[in-house]
């Protein structure tokens, strides 16, 4: 099969073309732009597009399919030729569920944790050697791409609540139409799509109605709005958990079984138990036993940009995580100060998101970074103009943040250079944003900051 991607670029779009070509597909692509990580890993696979932009004129009938990706709009030349043609035309999730419709599918689905949740049943199936394909928001350790096709048995998907295509404005996890289904839990998101709060949560509702009859749902029991969807009558088993019980000696995390003797791990924070607890019903139901779960769970150690640990100095320490919506944001700053709570927090926050940087949403954050130290919250006024979004002032973030010791920045030189001044002995430091800070090397910033810690 021929298949074109419009808008090769995006991560999800760029690993499930590489995945396709390792499986013999002849992959072509277009797009306006594309950055790197994927820009190289496209030209070292000979599929970077020769020249940016669309071109209609190379859409012909020797494609057998389209994959449209969400960079695109609806009125893409390229896409409008597929049409005229007749050329069948697929969001990546539709064609996901479609390579993996006779197989057993395992969703993870929520507003926060579902990456995490997903890189850990898939650490445990690769520990045991299980024939399994995935597709995962993230990089990670040990996997070359974000995406396995292939004729295993089992896919374990990470389902994303966001809209699957210009054309298809159902959210992805829709089309997955899962025998084992994950809901870490429902908090307010991507009200640039979803406005109202009960258009969000009415997602959830068709994700759990779309689950295969006795098929099974796995949640988290503390989620209010999780708690009305599992209360409608379905042909399903109900697994609710709330996550494991956990000690933290000597600035270690122990997971505490219900027997046996304390697990060391490598990663810390409340939000993180409940993740693992979920991913530990979820292996179970496919046939992993407690000791192998275990076992296999002590070398997980997270996936990319999930509290990712940076750079570890005498006496200081530095990590990033993907957080930016509130709940997201307050659960990652309470895991850093609780693992470690002799050490000053330094917390810096990037808004970069449509949701993050709405004023009507701005006071969901009351409280998010309380648990630091001192906190730092930066946005772009460029991208504020680029996402067409009303103008923000610095005392409304501050004041919806209600943080006693928190500066906010909109250049992020003065933001960097506020970093500089610290003296790091015995402080830890926390990065967040889905972005990089309006272009800034933070592996970099990091390395130079903590070298005068010791």
């Amino acid at each position: 099969m021929r298949i074109h991607f419009i808008a090769i670029g995006g991560s999800a779009m760029h690993n499930l073309a590489l995945a396709l070509q390792r499986n013999d597909y002849t992959i072509t692509g277009s797009d306006d732009e594309i950055y790197n990580p994927s820009r190289d890993r496209l030209a070292r696979n000979g599929l970077l597009p020769d020249k940016m932009g669309w071109f209609p004129e190379r859409i012909d009938k020797s494609i057998d399919a389209i994959i449209l990706g969400m960079h695109a709009r609806k009125d893409n030349p390229e896409l409008k030729a597929a049409q005229k043609l007749g050329i069948p035309i697929y969001s990546y999730p539709e064609f996901v569920y479609k390579h993996a419709e006779q197989k057993l599918r395992v969703v993870v689905a929520g507003s926060h944790g579902k990456t995490t949740t997903t890189s850990m049943i898939m650490h445990v199936l690769e520990y045991h050697n299980f024939a399994y394909d995935y597709l995962v928001g993230a990089q990670l350790e040990g996997f070359e791409r974000m995406v396995r096709l292939s004729s295993a048995p089992i896919i374990i998907i990470e389902g994303d609540e966001y809209l699957s295509s210009p054309i298809d404005r159902r959210p992805k996890f829709i089309h997955y139409h899962p025998h084992i289904a994950i809901m870490t839990g429902i908090a307010w998101d991507h009200i640039n799509v979803f406005p109202k709060f009960k258009d969000y949560v009415k997602q959830f509702e068709l994700l759990a109605d779309l689950i295969q009859p006795d098929g099974t749902l796995i949640y988290y029991s503390k989620d209010k709005e999780i708690q009305k969807i599992v209360k409608k009558e379905r042909h399903l088993n109900y697994i609710p958990y709330e996550g494991f019980d956990f000690e933290i000696k000597n600035e270690k995390t122990y997971l505490k079984p219900a027997s046996g003797k304390a697990i060391p791990l490598k990663i810390f924070g409340a939000h993180n138990l409940q993740n693992l607890q979920a991913a530990y019903h979820a292996c179970r139901k496919l046939g992993i036993g407690d000791k192998q779960f275990f076992k296999a769970i002590r070398t997980f150690k997270g996936a990319a940009k999930r509290l990712q640990l940076l750079k570890k100095q005498s006496g200081a320490m530095a990590w990033l995580d993907f957080a930016h919506a509130p709940s997201k944001v307050k659960a990652t700053v309470e895991a850093v100060k609780g693992q470690y709570p002799k050490r000053k927090l330094v917390a810096a926050l990037e808004l970069h998101t449509f949701s993050s940087l709405n004023k009507k949403f701005f006071k969901h954050y009351k409280d998010a970074m309380n648990a630091a130290d001192r906190a730092f919250v930066y946005y772009s006024e460029h991208t504020l103009k680029m996402k067409k979004l009303p103008p923000v002032t610095k005392a409304e973030v501050e004041a919806a943040f209600n943080h006693p010791n928190i500066t906010v920045f909109t250049e992020n030189d003065k933001l960097v250079a506020a970093l500089h001044r610290f003296k790091w002995k015995e402080k830890n430091l926390l990065l967040m944003s889905s972005g990089t800070f309006n272009g800034v090397d933070l592996k970099g910033l990091v390395k130079e900051l903590l070298r005068k810690s010791g």
